[in-house]
């Protein structure tokens, strides 16, 4: 796979909502564990690009399958 490969997988589906803290968190739902959160929202979607790359990056390196983004967003 190549560099321009795992740039494209990197762009995913996001949950960001304010935790109790008073930071915002964010999480990946295609990528089980990929969490992070930052002061503001701008801090918590820098962090979680940064998560999602190199969640993505050792998958890749590890050879495995790199989920695909199929979340669907729906309001109940």
């Amino acid at each position: 796979m190549t560099r321009v490969d795992l740039q494209k997988d990197n762009k995913r589906k996001v949950l960001l909502y304010p935790g109790e803290d008073g930071y915002f968190v964010v999480e990946v739902p295609s990528l089980p564990g990929c969490v992070s959160q930052g002061k503001t929202r701008e801090e918590a979607l820098a962090n979680i690009e940064e998560a999602i790359s190199l969640y993505i990056e050792v998958l890749h390196d590890r050879g495995e399958t790199i989920p695909e983004d199929t979340v669907e967003i729906v309001m109940v």
